[in-house]
């Protein structure tokens, strides 16, 4: 009987790691998109910066769905979207600065 309670208990402690883990993923997520959104990245790197608030928008519509999985794979994409993103900003601004763009005071 002992082991059958602790087969159930392991199963229960497993069952919670999906919200946990989809809820980290997604703040994660957040920071990056707003890491992006300060250096630029509405401007420098559209396409980049609509992928990532769109996977974000994914990951959190499939966790309410109560698919766990899905959100994190949808936050992870909207994460690496959103460094590329990010990079992309600092990229050209970096690269603006040298051909003699006036920066902003």
């Amino acid at each position: 009987m002992t082991k059958q309670s602790l087969l159930l208990a392991f199963a229960g402690v497993l069952t919670a790691c999906g919200p946990v883990k989809s809820t980290s993923n997604i703040l994660d997520a957040e920071v990056q998109i707003q890491a992006a959104r300060t250096a630029g990245a509405e401007k420098e790197a559209p396409y980049e910066w609509t992928a990532a608030n769109l996977y974000l928008q994914k990951a959190r519509e499939e966790v309410g769905y109560s698919d766990y999985q899905a959100g994190v794979d949808f936050a992870v994409k909207a994460s690496r979207f959103a460094n590329e993103a990010r990079e992309k900003a600092m990229s050209a601004a970096t690269s603006g600065d040298s051909q003699g763009r006036p920066q902003n005071p």
